[in-house]
């Protein structure tokens, strides 16, 4: 069964509007074989909400008994939704890769608020899961979501997923159609009408990259020619390798019904008809996609204006081919991104205070005198529940090739940890049910890590360089072990695939629990480092004590940026002013 994940998960949000005013807001990148350092794909994922806790879900393998039926519970709050018939084999899924390296991330778009199905089975997260638990390759899952949403129901708002496998990545966006209640006149059973979602699903060609951010970003897209795209008519033919496309048939004809197209089917964008584009959907979405294409692609500034949402016709591309290849810890860095380099990173203003804390304390938009602000959205944000890099690699065994790069809390001051998809177990400090959003674990990654980072919050300028040295440390340290773990896995698996599962389980499990014994280690030094606003010094690499006394031997008190004192300045006028001749 689908486990009732506690407290929330990401919010459905019912409009553009909605979402951004929730803070429920996801990021994805993806990355396809020939784009990357060593051929494999990746595809990133963010889950920000501000009631999710960040926790490593795990679905054993299992198989049932012909009959038996699946509870569907919806992923944002446990609301039960209904059953639907459970298949006979599941296959393992840790996090959100399964043990055939199948991958799945998404982002709420939202979008016609009015194509939300009340009457559906099938919310976004559980079909991630359930696809997760029935699929071999990304066009199988892409398949399994698709029939799904077919057959019970699509119960949340408009969403794209990541889908990906160790061959090809897939970005696959989907909406509802609404509820249209009508009674059968034979049986007088009263059904939905509209029951079922419009969608497409786009193969990122490879050697290129592609990312989404609560926005739905496929526009126009090849129509039905027997080759490169198909309908889902004849969803079987997914399997075609030549297949490109894929989309619902009626993903146009619904909209004509709909009133909201007239024009030629060649014109058809999804985008624009399913989920109008407005300022919000670019300055708070559409820019954290451009924060990852422009490190990529120096043509990207070519669209500085769009992202700031001063000219919506200049829309990005939904896929680039990057100036030079990526590596998963490219990836990782990349979703630490809070608008550095640009006029609008968000630790140069004042509202990043004196210490430069790139981040806004919500809400997203505020009025004052009448007139609306808002806030920066970057891709790195503070109530990021987890994260994840899933990396898979097609010239390894899927047991070995498989590692969900695994975070909890704000990207920017956590660590990504190496789990292979062939996990039989989670490790005790990410599992579920140690802690929730109102219970506080210390044996818990996610209060470990929110710990550190919110008390950094107070220093960010200093705290966060010391946090990140040993992020560079402890994710550096990883990288250099994962070809020394693949080998030993591999000399294992040619004998016994139980083996080589067990060996990399524990080498996960016991990674990620000494990652956080050691992440609470370095709360306990950042708190005896940056005590009360000063500043303690270290000699070789040691606080030490002032010999006359048991004071600390150095300790410093680093000055407010200038900038800073003049807004104190101007604000307070001679109120702080100290007269002349007098010393403190």
């Amino acid at each position: 069964m689908i486990r009732t994940i506690k407290l929330f998960g990401l919010g459905i949000g019912l409009s553009l509007t909605l979402l951004w005013g929730n803070s429920h807001a996801c990021t994805n990148f993806l990355v396809t074989r020939r784009a990357s350092v060593d051929g494999s794909t990746m595809i990133t994922y963010a889950a920000d909400s501000h009631y999710l806790y960040g926790e490593l879900y795990h679905w054993p393998a299992a198989e049932y008994k012909a009959g038996t039926m699946l509870q569907v519970n919806e992923w944002d709050t446990g609301k039960f939704l209904g059953e639907i018939p459970q298949v006979l084999k599941t296959f393992n899924v840790v996090g959100n890769m399964n043990e055939y390296q199948v991958s799945i991330g998404e982002t709420t778009y939202g979008g016609r608020e009015e194509l939300v199905d009340t009457t559906g089975l099938v919310d976004y997260g559980s079909l991630m899961y359930i696809a997760l638990q029935r699929s071999k390759t990304a066009r199988e899952a892409i398949k399994v979501m698709a029939e799904l949403v077919e057959n019970f129901g699509y119960y949340s708002s408009g969403e794209s997923f990541s889908v990906a496998d160790p061959n090809e990545v897939w970005i696959f966006e989907m909406i509802g159609k609404g509820t249209k209640m009508v009674t059968d006149k034979k049986t007088k059973k009263t059904y939905n009408s509209n029951k079922g979602a419009v969608w497409v699903a786009i193969r990122i060609p490879d050697g290129y990259i592609s990312g989404h951010a609560n926005h739905a970003r496929i526009t126009t897209f090849p129509l039905e020619n027997g080759k490169t795209s198909i309908s889902s008519k004849n969803l079987a033919n997914i399997f075609n390798p030549e297949v490109e496309v894929v989309y619902a048939h009626d993903v146009i004809s619904f909209a004509r019904t709909a009133k909201y197209f007239n024009g030629k089917d060649a014109d058809f964008s999804f985008s624009d008809i399913y989920a109008p584009l407005d300022f919000g959907g670019a300055r708070f979405c559409e820019i954290r996609v451009w924060s990852f294409f422009k490190e990529l692609d120096k043509s990207m500034w070519n669209h500085f204006d769009y992202v700031k949402g001063q000219n919506l016709t200049n829309r990005m591309p939904l896929y680039i081919k990057p100036e030079r290849k990526i590596s998963a810890q490219d990836l990782m860095n990349f979703m630490r991104d809070h608008l550095e380099g640009t006029e609008l990173d968000m630790s140069k203003d004042p509202g990043a205070g004196p210490h430069g804390l790139p981040y806004r304390w919500r809400p997203l938009t505020w009025e004052h005198e009448g007139k609306t602000y808002f806030n920066e959205r970057a891709t790195a944000t503070q109530q990021t529940g987890f994260s994840f890099v899933a990396q898979m690699r097609n010239w390894l065994p899927n047991a070995i090739g498989g590692i969900l790069w695994f975070g909890v809390d704000d990207v920017a001051t956590s660590v990504y940890t190496p789990i292979y998809c062939s996990n039989t177990r989670t490790p005790e400090s990410y599992a579920q049910g140690n802690g929730d959003m109102l219970t506080y674990s210390n044996t818990s990654a996610f209060w470990v890590f929110n710990k550190v980072t919110n008390f950094a919050y107070l220093r960010y300028d200093v705290m966060s360089q010391d946090i990140r040295k040993v992020q560079k440390e402890m994710e550096g340290y990883y990288a250099q072990m994962t070809p020394i773990v693949d080998q030993k896995a591999l000399e294992l698996y040619k004998n016994s695939p139980a083996e080589a599962a067990t060996f990399l389980t524990n080498y996960s499990v016991n990674t990620a629990n000494s990652l956080v014994t050691s992440w609470g280690k370095l709360f306990e030094y950042l708190l005896v480092k940056y005590m009360d606003g000063n500043v303690k010094k270290e000699e070789n690499g040691k606080f030490k004590y002032n010999q006359y006394n048991a004071a600390p031997a150095r300790v410093s008190n680093p000055q407010y940026p200038d900038w800073w004192k003049k807004i104190l300045i101007e604000s307070t006028g001679e109120k702080l002013l100290q007269p002349a001749g007098n010393s403190h």
